[in-house]
């Protein structure tokens, strides 16, 4: 016979069972955004001194390891920074969600939404170990974005908020055992605003439903991205059957024409669009611009040249010496150089992908 006292003890353990049982359900099948997550975004009181105020990571901060709630992600083709490695991650405040516009248009975010950009490098050298260089935070306020720069410590333990922007040596040994050597820019406020920019309105670049389209895999194995924010709440569940997308312009399996456009648009679009910085030339590198062969500068007159170079043609088909576009991606003439900002040496394999795109071309027709 069980007494009344034990029936009641048993009765409470089996009511708190199931309540873990049913919370950790929730964490296994991925569902809803459930839980309060940890980070911290105060839009009276960011951008904070500190990157570790927002309190996005847990445990060691230079991990990266996210909280509950800061989703990592990673767009088909990364913007070329010095060979610098990335990692983003997105977060929303609770019950609140993102919307789908078009394919080539950034998800429309909520306010409060942050984006946190990391940029480090492995290998780096005499000590041949991990080093991050900067993290960027994007947050999205009632009066819309503001950037925050944080530069981390040589001990590697917190990043502060620096908006005035600096240079950094760094060196570091590449997948073939070449060290390399870049005076690393980290940009200042004014820099950042250059490229995330149109009409005098700052947007982020990267997080759109094109670039977003394939698999990341998570702790929990492999998911569409565009599917993972939906079944956590982030994303409203109106996508289209079909998403026009970018690919991975690294992957030589892909056609070589999307892999060019896919470049062009992660690296270049942002400026090269009605509004932006550089909205006087003709070129518009948006993805879903560049079928049409005005827009990359094919056979169209160059309205500027470079001294002692023999290119007067944007893209003149196989011939990468008379084509301006190459020369200005290839130098390291800061006068000429392009993207002018976001690297100070040179993108062997981008330069590569576009010489062997400029070669492929036979005709202006």
């Amino acid at each position: 016979m069980i007494r009344k006292s034990s029936y009641r003890f048993l009765k409470s353990y089996f009511w708190i069972l199931l309540l873990v049982i049913g919370l950790q359900s929730c964490e296994d099948n991925d569902d809803k955004y459930v839980a309060v997550s940890p980070a911290v975004v105060d839009l009276t009181q960011v951008p904070y001194p500190n990157l570790s105020e927002y309190h996005f990571f847990e445990g060691d901060l230079k991990l990266q390891n996210p909280v509950y709630g800061v989703i990592p992600y990673k767009p088909a083709s990364s913007l070329f920074t010095d060979y610098a490695l990335k990692k983003r991650f997105i977060w929303l405040p609770k019950n609140t969600k993102a919307t789908y516009n078009s394919d080539s248009t950034i998800l429309d975010l909520p306010v409060g939404a942050a984006l946190i950009k990391t940029f480090y490098y492995d290998h780096v050298q005499p000590s041949n170990t991990t080093q991050i260089i900067e993290t960027r935070v994007l947050i999205k306020k009632i009066t819309g974005w503001i950037v925050a720069e944080y530069v981390w410590n040589d001990e590697q333990t917190e990043a502060t908020l620096q908006q005035l922007g600096s240079t950094k040596t760094i060196s570091w040994m590449d997948a073939t055992n070449t060290v390399k050597t870049a005076d690393y820019q980290i940009p200042s406020e004014t820099n950042c605003y250059t490229c995330h920019n149109v009409n005098n309105v700052t947007f982020p670049i990267g997080i759109k439903p094109q670039n977003l389209n394939h698999n990341y895999t998570y702790n929990e194995g492999s998911k569409n991205q565009l599917d993972k924010l939906i079944s956590i709440g982030y994303l409203e569940n109106n996508l289209p059957q079909t998403i026009v997308s970018t690919v991975d312009y690294e992957d030589t399996t892909q056609p070589l024409d999307l892999r060019m456009r896919s470049y062009f648009d992660i690296n270049c679009a942002h400026c090269h669009q009605d509004g932006g910085y550089g909205a006087s030339y003709i070129m518009r590198f948006a993805f879903n611009k560049t079928t049409n062969p005005v827009n990359l500068g094919i056979c169209m007159t160059a309205s500027h040249v470079a001294p002692g170079n023999p290119a007067t043609v944007i893209v003149k088909p196989h011939d990468t010496n008379r084509s301006l576009l190459f020369y200005r991606v290839s130098t390291n003439d800061m006068n000429y150089r392009m993207p002018f900002l976001g690297r100070t040496i040179r993108d062997e394999e981008g330069i590569q992908l576009i010489a062997d795109w400029i070669n492929s071309l036979t005709s202006c027709n």
